[in-house]
């Protein structure tokens, strides 16, 4: 699993004063202000956030050091990382970024379905997106009665599937 986790990826400049507009990778963008310590780019250097705020399914963000519209143009496809290690989950709570790869097998047959390869968040609940060996997608919901068991030390998810689900 890796330390650091994308939180931010920076879309465009918003202004001429250095912010910039931001997709945000959880749950709540609210959440992000909780973190004292985020990380710009590959180089993962520390950074403050200046400025924050919701619109419109983005952010919009400033960051110290970055203050004209120049700056923020550099920064446009760069990622901003929370550590790991600065994130408590509460029980039976992932980062999709740890769930993506993981196998998919059916709880009751043992059969092998495939590879996690994207999870939609824009349902009312979460559906998985698996890639199957020879290439097909199938989706199933995060509900209690298909997704029975994530463990990420064995790389697996269970599920059981609805009928007709994968037809």
């Amino acid at each position: 699993m890796e330390k650091y986790l994308e939180i931010l990826e920076i879309t465009k400049p918003h202004g001429l004063n250095g912010e910039m507009r931001a997709k945000y990778y959880c749950d709540d963008p609210n959440e992000i202000m909780q973190f004292d310590a985020l990380y710009l780019g590959t180089q993962k250097k520390p950074v403050k956030l200046t400025s924050f705020r919701v619109s419109k399914n983005m952010v919009i963000v400033g960051l110290s050091g970055f203050c004209t519209i120049e700056a923020a143009q550099e920064l446009s496809g760069e990622f901003i990382y929370i550590d790991r290690e600065d994130v408590s989950l509460d029980e039976n709570v992932w980062f999709i970024r740890d769930l993506i790869g993981l196998d998919v097998f059916d709880i009751d047959t043992d059969c092998y379905y495939g590879k996690v390869e994207e999870i939609l968040q824009n349902a009312p609940v979460d559906v998985y997106c698996v890639r199957t060996r020879e290439g097909k997608q199938l989706l199933f919901p995060a509900i209690p009665d298909v997704l029975q068991n994530i463990d990420l030390n064995e790389r697996k998810i269970l599920i059981r599937p609805l009928d007709g689900l994968f037809e």
